[in-house]
């Protein structure tokens, strides 16, 4: 049986389109930040949070369909989301997920705590205790919205695995949300700097003028607003992959009143 032919990539408008997929609904987003936040959460905290959940996953769904399309697949494998992952730090995200689920099991190597104790990985259990794994179902209708949106489709481990990245990374976010409110706003940014031997160092700031400004939050003290979402993103994510959730969530959040 002759191998599928291996379509080319697709770019500008048609790559874009993927984002403007609401894979995530507000009322996920809502239910995720009250498994770990008392804090309301403002009409456009969510969207922004849905929009930046969904451009993280589109970049992680991409990575995996370029590892697929060497191999002449259309259909994901857990293989392709290892590849994809080591080929692009930036899609390093929701790392709780990893110490849980079969496919990355052998590759993160000895977790020490501490104190130098081997941190074992978690049993499974049926808790009904909120939590990013147990409540990493939710997120299937969308993960598969966003699969169709990419022209493609995923086993079932994979499926599993997007569904715990996407409810493990949004809860770290809503988490960082939460902590920006409660300090005020933030002092820290995730970066990471890629060198060559033998080439200079990159001089130029790392965190630009705009993200900055986040640094220093306005608003009352008992509610998550989109710029504490955009400064939690600032702290889950870095480089390319943070610039294209940022836009995705200013862009989601241009249009209707916050509250």
């Amino acid at each position: 049986m002759p191998a599928s032919p291996v379509h080319p990539e697709r770019t500008g408008a048609a790559s874009a389109a993927g984002r403007d997929v609401p894979s995530f609904k507000p009322s996920l987003v809502r239910a995720v930040f009250r498994d770990v936040t008392p804090l309301h959460v403002s009409r456009s905290a969510a969207r922004a949070a849905a929009s930046v959940t969904r451009a993280v996953l589109t970049d992680i769904i991409d990575g995996a369909l370029r590892a697929a399309r060497e191999e002449a697949r259309r259909k994901l494998l857990p293989k392709d989301l290892v590849t994809a992952i080591d080929r692009d730090v930036e899609l390093e995200v929701g790392g709780g997920w990893y110490h849980h689920s079969p496919t990355f099991k052998g590759l993160t190597g000895v977790v020490y705590d501490a104190e130098g104790a081997v941190v074992h990985a978690p049993r499974r259990s049926r808790s009904r205790k909120p939590s990013a794994v147990v409540g990493a179902h939710r997120f299937e209708p969308g993960v598969r919205k966003l699969l169709r949106s990419r022209g493609t489709a995923a086993v079932p481990a994979m499926v599993r695995d997007l569904d715990g990245l996407a409810s493990v990374f949004l809860t770290d976010l809503a988490q960082d949300a939460a902590m920006v409110v409660r300090e005020k706003g933030i002092t820290r940014f995730g970066t990471v700097t890629l060198m060559t031997p033998g080439e200079p160092a990159d001089t130029r700031p790392s965190v630009p003028e705009s993200v900055l400004a986040l640094s220093t939050r306005t608003g009352d003290g008992r509610t998550i607003g989109r710029d504490d979402v955009l400064a939690a993103t600032m702290i889950q994510l870095f480089g390319e992959a943070r610039q294209r959730a940022l836009a995705a969530a200013r862009e989601a959040t241009e249009t209707g009143s916050d509250g």
